[in-house]
């Protein structure tokens, strides 16, 4: 697992999240995760096979058709899917392969190690982004994060 401020670093340097399995459907996860994401900034790129357009971005049907660089990839997938997904993360160049809260393959996250990617497992970028960046405590969430500085935003 990430320490705080590894978690707050990946999130302030990625600018570009491809979110594998992101669905069409707003009920989804996904989809609440990806728009929550996009409403702070980050440019979202969905890769699902079966939409050409989710939250008003082209959908592509893999990492490796996406024709600009990617910062972070989140995967909303099965753990048996992430292998590949982080083979074409490494290929595409990607800084970050981040698996889902579930999503945890050892196998996938030391391919993407091994390449230097860094790997985030079993953790939401939402709920992250919203515990480290001041989201949630607005909500009367305790956080667990004490500081006397306040963090900057991406």
């Amino acid at each position: 697992m990430s320490d705080i401020l590894t978690l707050r670093r990946i999130l302030s340097d990625a600018h570009t999240l491809a979110v594998v399995g992101l669905s069409a459907d707003w009920f989804r996860p996904s989809y609440f995760a990806a728009k929550y994401m996009k409403e702070h900034g980050y440019r979202i790129v969905p890769v699902n096979p079966r939409h050409s357009e989710i939250l008003g971005e082209k959908s592509y049907p893999d990492l490796k058709a996406i024709p600009f660089p990617v910062d972070l990839v989140d995967v909303f997938r099965k753990p048996e899917d992430c292998v590949p997904i982080a083979r074409d993360a490494v290929t595409i160049g990607a800084k970050t392969l981040w698996m889902q809260i579930g999503v945890i393959n050892e196998e996938a996250k030391k391919i993407a190690e091994d390449a230097g990617l860094e790997v985030v497992m079993d953790r939401c970028v939402k709920i992250e982004y919203g515990r480290l960046f001041g989201g949630l405590n607005w909500m009367g969430v305790n956080t667990g994060v004490i500081s006397s500085r306040r963090p900057t935003t991406p």
